[in-house]
């Protein structure tokens, strides 16, 4: 009888610590680490509930299913878990090392992430202390229109950091203060 209540009370307990840590764990951010050989560059910090994948240089497929494939550096992308439409991906390109460098590999690259891009804003930016720079505009991605905004941060070690968001029409809007707050956690490696 006094064990089935020792039990019981562990039970109880456990549930108990469970439930007040409940809320804890749904304020936590992950932080990640953008690396390359072994070497940090940047960090920042996932949401919750977004998925976050990393690989080493890879392919990058077009906006459209028949696009051929660029080669791009290691890219890290986060997803959010219940919104297929919103995507946020980074990159530190080898050898681009200012913003007009990282404007120039955006121009590179931007077909592969989005069809007729028409450019709305260009500003000039101080991110953390770093100097950057934030182009956003519209477009089309596999058949719908989009939004993106894509900002080239200049990091103090002589490389940039690009970050890319596209928000897809009828994407959940409410996303915004989450990618915000990615943007604001970017801080350069020490």
């Amino acid at each position: 009888m006094i064990a089935i209540k020792r039990r019981r009370t562990r039970q109880a307990l456990a549930l108990g610590l469970a439930l007040l840590a409940a809320p804890l764990a749904a304020s936590a951010q992950m932080p990640v680490s953008y690396t390359e050989g072994g070497r940090a560059l940047f960090h920042f910090e996932a949401p919750d509930f977004w998925t976050v994948r990393a690989g080493g240089p890879q392919e990058l497929a077009g906006p459209d299913a028949d696009d051929a494939p660029r080669p791009v550096a290691r890219v890290i992308g986060l997803e959010p878990t219940a919104e297929p439409h919103v995507w946020m991906g980074f990159v530190s390109p080898v050898g681009i090392s200012d913003l007009e460098g990282g404007v120039a590999y955006l121009a590179e690259i931007g077909p592969h992430l989005v069809k007729s891009p028409e450019v709305t804003r260009r500003k000039d930016t101080v991110l953390n202390g770093m100097p950057a720079r934030v182009i956003a505009g519209t477009g089309r991605r596999r058949g719908r229109g989009v939004e993106f905004t894509a900002t080239v941060v200049d990091l103090p070690n002589g490389r940039v950091a690009v970050s890319v968001v596209v928000f897809e029409a009828g994407a959940n809007t409410q996303l915004v203060a989450d990618v915000n707050a990615v943007l604001a956690s970017l801080r350069a490696a020490r």
